[in-house]
Parts: structure tokens; sequence; C-alpha cells
């Protein structure tokens, strides 16, 4: 009786979900704009956070720091004009193409973006976390060493979820691109 329910329940998993009515394929494009929004401005407040720093403390002369804050707000804008640029190729076809043709546009668009997820993120981040790196000594100079402590810990913490969201995003972006190749 149980080995039935376990075969049931194994089957159920393993069926492929698939996106075969248009109001499904149109929803989960509005969803990910809203999400894709949810980032830009996310990026966009700790970018413009980063700018007000960097036009604060800004050294006179070409130093670490300078780079550690040129890196930081560096790949920060490059990933917003990046989301910008995709959130826009996509809102414009959703507007001009019939539902048949979207969704194939909307497999195209998701396999573009996986290149994103793949390569230009993980570079992106990895220039942000060596920026930050980069302004730690100055940090450790100036501050107390409670301060530069908490922001030590609290730049770690910070970056350790960054990385979480960024992999749940991806992960997210693979299921919608798995339930569009099977419909």
């Amino acid at each position: 009786m149980e080995n039935d329910k376990l075969t049931e329940t194994w089957k159920l998993q393993q069926q492929k979900p698939s996106l075969s009515n248009p109001e499904e394929i149109i929803s989960k494009a509005k969803n990910q704009r809203r999400k894709q929004f949810i980032g830009i401005v996310v990026m966009a407040v700790t970018a413009a956070v980063l700018v007000f720093y960097a036009s604060y403390f800004w050294s006179t002369e070409w130093n670490t720091f300078n780079l550690g804050l040129l890196l930081m707000i560096g790949s920060l804008t490059f990933r917003i004009l990046l989301e910008f640029i995709s959130l826009y190729k996509k809102e414009q076809q959703l507007v001009t193409l019939a539902n048949k043709a979207f969704a194939t546009y909307l497999k195209k668009h998701h396999n573009r973006r996986r290149i994103i997820n793949y390569t230009i993120t993980p570079l992106c981040f990895g220039l942000y976390c060596y920026g930050f790196t980069l302004l730690l000594p100055y940090f450790k100079a100036e501050f107390s060493s409670g301060f530069y402590t908490y922001l030590l810990l609290s730049g770690i913490f910070s970056l350790v979820v960054l990385a979480f969201i960024i992999v749940k995003d991806i992960q997210r972006e693979n299921r919608i691109i798995k339930q569009l190749k099977g419909s």
C-alpha cells in the first residue's frame, strides 16, 4: 500500500511542467518583470549610496580606495543597464508579438538570460567583492576596531545574502526555461 503511494508520488514528480496557455505565459513574464524591477531598484539604491559615499570620500590622488569604489559602482551600473536592456527588449516583444511568437521569443530571451546569469553576473559579483576588499584596509585605518569589525561582518553577511539571492534567482529562471521548453 505505501509502496503504491510512493510510486505514484514519484511519477508525479517526474512529469515535466509546461506552460501551455497564453495567459500563463504572460503571467510568468509579468511576474519576472516585477522581480527584475525590484532587482533594478535594489541595485540602483546600492549604487546611489556608493556614489554618495564616493563623492564625499573620493581621494584626489588615485589609490586602491578609489579603485575599489569604482569597481563596486561600475559593476552595479553595468548590471543595471543590462537589466534595463533585457527588460525593455522583452516588453517591446510582448506588445508586438502574438502569443505563440512571444512564447518562442521568451525561450530565446531566457537563453540569453542564462548567459547573463552564468557569465556576466558572476563576473560583476566578483568585481564587486574585490572592490569591497580593496576598501577594507582604508576602513581599518579610519574607523575604530569595533566599527571596522561591524563593517567587515555586515559586508560579508551582505555578500553571502546577495550570493544566495543571485543563486535563487538563477534557479527560478532555469525553472521558467524548463517550463517554456515543455510548452
